[in-house]
């Protein structure tokens, strides 16, 4: 069914009215709105995020991390995007470009600021010497690692946002962006049907990454969308979101920082292992 056709106008205006769900946390311009120091814990890493498919990346890094015995502690600070915590001070500092995840890491003599999740995900892969295998598989590994990064703002801001979250649902756009993501959900069928996993033999870091986008597309868990993209359809790409949803540092690292779904599996906080089973909201409430 085609819209009404929209004119642009001689010179952009912005509405703060316009944009749907989000449009209160979106705007034309960087930099705080409001002074807002972050808190720091005890432990070396100081992770300030939110459970989107971007923050989960993170936290499961950590989780597969503590689980394979590195000395990678953290506390995981909440950054509520709904309320604006993103645009403190203090977080702006450590990521200039206002979005979760971001880390301090204070495990050196000197505080270093990693922001984007790839960005975070390789430096503790890095400074572990974990995740990411050697030789020709480690470039295998970042290639998919910067195929997901290329390739989730396709997923997230085209067609999530028109698929779920626009105020209006609009042929053109869902259909533009429905195409993109099929194909590139058959670009990761096509890889994992070679593949026991994205960089090859050893689970990675480009897992990792990619398995809250799109192993939660297939799971229906991301959008909802799995009936319309017929996701069933894509068998290696199930066989292997479901494999990674089995890992124990998995299914931890997917509740920390979350807010939604069913309390026993929301940590809003992370500061020690035994949180997981203390701190959850249907323990603490609230």
């Amino acid at each position: 069914m085609a819209q009404d056709s929209y004119t642009p106008p001689d010179v952009w205006t912005w509405n703060k009215e316009s944009g749907g769900r989000f449009a209160s946390i979106n705007r034309p311009i960087a930099g705080p709105t409001h002074d807002k120091e972050l808190p720091v814990g005890e432990h070396p890493f100081q992770l300030y995020s939110l459970a989107t498919p971007n923050g989960v990346k993170v936290t499961v890094m950590f989780e597969e991390l503590l689980a394979a015995g590195h000395d990678a502690e953290y506390d995981a600070w909440l950054i509520k995007i709904g309320d604006g915590d993103q645009f403190g001070s203090g977080f702006v500092e450590v990521n200039p470009n206002s979005k979760i995840p971001a880390l301090m890491d204070r495990s050196g003599p000197e505080p270093v600021r990693v922001f984007e999740s790839a960005s975070i995900l390789l430096h503790l892969a890095e400074k572990f010497d974990a995740f990411l295998p050697k030789g020709a598989a480690r470039t295998e590994t970042l290639n998919w690692l910067f195929w997901l990064q290329g390739s989730a703002p396709y997923l997230g801001g085209g067609f999530g946002h028109f698929y779920k979250y626009a105020p209006e649902r609009w042929e053109y756009p869902i259909d533009r962006f429905t195409m993109e993501v099929k194909r590139q959900l058959d670009v990761l069928d096509r890889r994992l049907g070679e593949s026991e996993y994205l960089g090859g033999s050893e689970y990675s870091i480009a897992d990792m990454a990619t398995w809250p986008w799109y192993g939660g597309l297939v799971k229906n868990v991301v959008y909802e969308a799995a009936a319309f993209l017929e996701a069933d359809g894509y068998t290696n790409v199930l066989r292997w979101a479901e494999a990674v949803g089995k890992r124990p540092g998995v299914q931890r690292g997917r509740m920390v920082n979350k807010v939604s779904g069913d309390p026993a599996t929301q940590l809003h906080e992370r500061h020690a292992a035994s949180d997981f089973e203390t701190r959850t909201q249907d323990k603490i409430g609230g």
